[in-house]
């Protein structure tokens, strides 16, 4: 077997979600071996077969048994935990994975991710797709509802600079659409839902 292929665990009721997982990031020319389950308790059986680098798992299935998954991650210290957002979840489940991605982000930003924590590459960088402390700013008021010029206002910024921002952050994301950019500072935390 080769060693740089990485075995991911998929944790998610939603076949189709898999299959749609499974096929994009098949495509990349990554080496990685794919692997379904039902519950996490599943990875115990597997895990004395085979290692597993990362498990993309949906934090619905955590919620309700949060001492149960801490057991597992601390059976398995070297598994790396992304949970797959599509809904709202407290930052308290969200801050327990090693990192996150919305069903809505690009296949090159979850691939990215994936690869990054495998690597142990945990740069802050822009590169990474980490909004920078200002983006994050803008984004905070574009997902409240603001124009451009209220938020250039608010920061005491051109509508230029804004604009450069905007741009920035979907590029960051690979999200196009207010709505998506809305639900995206849901799941970070950046605003929200009062």
């Amino acid at each position: 077997m080769n060693k740089s292929r990485k075995n991911i665990a998929v944790i998610e009721p939603s076949k189709i979600l898999y299959e749609g997982l499974f096929a994009s990031i098949l495509k990349s020319e990554y080496d990685y071996s794919f692997y379904y389950f039902d519950s996490f308790n599943e990875i115990e059986l597997f895990y004395s077969k085979k290692e597993i680098s990362v498990v993309l798992i949906n934090p619905g299935l955590i919620q309700n048994r949060l001492n149960e998954f801490a057991k597992i991650k601390n059976q398995y210290p070297d598994i790396l935990w992304i949970g797959i957002i599509y809904s709202f979840f407290d930052n308290s489940i969200l801050k327990l994975f090693d990192d996150t991605f919305s069903i809505i982000d690009d296949i090159s930003i979850i691939i990215r991710k994936i690869n990054s924590l495998c690597n142990n590459n945990f740069t802050n960088s822009n590169e990474s797709g980490q909004l920078s402390e200002r983006e994050t700013d803008v984004l905070h008021f574009i997902a409240k509802g603001f124009s451009n010029k209220e938020t250039a206002d608010k920061l005491n910024i051109s509508i230029h600079t804004v604009n450069t921002h905007r741009k920035n952050i979907m590029e960051k994301t690979g999200i196009r659409s207010l709505a998506g950019l809305t639900i995206y500072a849901v799941s970070k935390g950046i605003i929200s839902i009062d």
